[in-house]
């Protein structure tokens, strides 16, 4: 049995082009700078995220465990299901430490 793709009205000859992605329609990705603040010092690290990671995403991308964390965008807190839409910088301050 031969399958073919189309109407049976189309015009014989080359079969249609496929459609394949040019590489220039990679996922976009978001730089994301997570600044984590602990006993008076700051450690960078920095995460390549897609467009609506949620925070919470992002923190355990960079190591540390969300649910212990307060996370501020400029100075203002955020909640952790908050989707990232644009490249920006979080600061992290953990709000426990083990013992």
């Amino acid at each position: 049995m031969r399958l073919h793709r189309g109407s049976s009205k189309d015009v014989r000859g080359l079969p249609p082009a496929t459609g394949n992605l040019p590489l220039s329609a990679s996922a976009r990705t978001l730089r994301v700078e997570v600044e984590i603040a602990r006993g008076g010092r700051t450690r960078p690290v920095e995460v390549a995220v897609a467009p609506g990671t949620l925070v919470r995403a992002v923190l355990r991308e960079s190591g540390e465990a969300p649910e212990g964390c307060a996370v501020l965008i400029e100075g203002t807190p955020v909640p952790l299901d908050t989707p990232i839409e644009r490249s920006l910088r979080l600061t992290v301050v953990p709000t426990f430490s083990g013992g």
